[in-house]
């Protein structure tokens, strides 16, 4: 079957991210169509908006837009309709909800989400802190860390732990290593969450022979010998079982779903560690 596309415009007076992700999100659920993005960001004045409205008569579609300032949505969706373009404002039913349970009426904030807060400043300590202790580094600090990911090499504890911090979660992450013993301290910590990421030797070998590919290295090695590596896999398993951490196992996951299985285990944890 061939692919149908269509026109799916993103009108945004921050960054975006919020309807980007909604729209995709929405869009992934209908099997054979894709859509081609359009997508205008920090649409805050009526001359950037023009330039939108443009774009939308020459290539009419769906259009889904949060500006907060009347003025510029009243506008957008006179030339939707003139263009017989569905249009919707994407937070005008949670904002209708909101108000109505709360007996309060929103404030016109465009990127009202982004502002310099205590929140954003938490992000970027813990983005700083989960760089520096990328793959084992500087392990004598590791109490520091909200989270710790243990694993053997390829399974995705890097990416994660990035994802983690962008949520404000100090991670750190540990490679395991055949005939390496992990850091002393990381049996000792008390404050932190470890996290064993398994995925199974098929899954490992895949990714490790894709990254020798990359590197123009040889392949005839243990390090993608299925028998070695699940050998790797089993140790970790073994590992994590005597000290009775949680196992994640990414083979078939996103990062985004291993990130939120992670998330809902440090929640459990960080209330057990404050009753303690």
């Amino acid at each position: 079957m061939g692919r149908s596309y269509f026109h799916l415009h993103l009108v945004s007076d921050s960054t975006g991210e919020t309807l980007i992700t909604v729209a995709r999100a929405a869009v992934a659920q209908y099997e054979g169509i894709a859509a081609i993005e359009h997508v205008y960001p920090l649409v805050r004045s009526n001359t950037q908006l023009e330039r939108v409205l443009s774009e939308i008569e020459a290539t009419p579609g769906i259009v889904l837009y949060t500006l907060v300032e009347r003025d510029l949505a009243e506008r957008l969706e006179e030339v939707c309709r003139a263009t017989s373009s569905p249009h919707l404002s994407v937070l005008e039913p949670v904002h209708t909800l909101l108000s109505s349970y709360l007996g309060a009426h929103s404030t016109a904030r465009p990127g009202a989400q982004h502002m310099l807060n205590a929140e954003y400043f938490k992000r970027i300590d813990a983005m700083n802190f989960t760089l520096l202790h990328d793959d084992g580094h500087l392990p004598h600090d590791l109490e520091e860390a909200d989270v710790v990911l243990l694993g053997v090499s390829r399974t995705s504890k890097t990416p994660t732990a990035i994802y983690l911090a962008n949520r404000g979660l100090k991670t750190a992450n540990v490679p395991l290593v055949p005939g390496v013993p992990p850091p002393a301290v990381i049996e000792s910590t008390r404050k932190p969450l470890v996290v064993g990421l398994v995925a199974t030797p098929e899954r490992i070998v895949q990714i490790r022979q894709n990254r020798l590919l990359s590197l123009n290295a040889d392949d005839d090695t243990a390090y993608v010998d299925r028998d070695a590596v699940a050998e790797e896999i089993a140790a970790s398993r073994r590992l994590f079982a005597r000290h009775g951490w949680p196992v994640i196992d990414v083979t078939r996951r996103s990062i985004e779903e291993t990130a939120a299985a992670i998330i809902d285990l440090y929640r459990d944890h960080r209330l057990r560690f404050i009753a303690q």
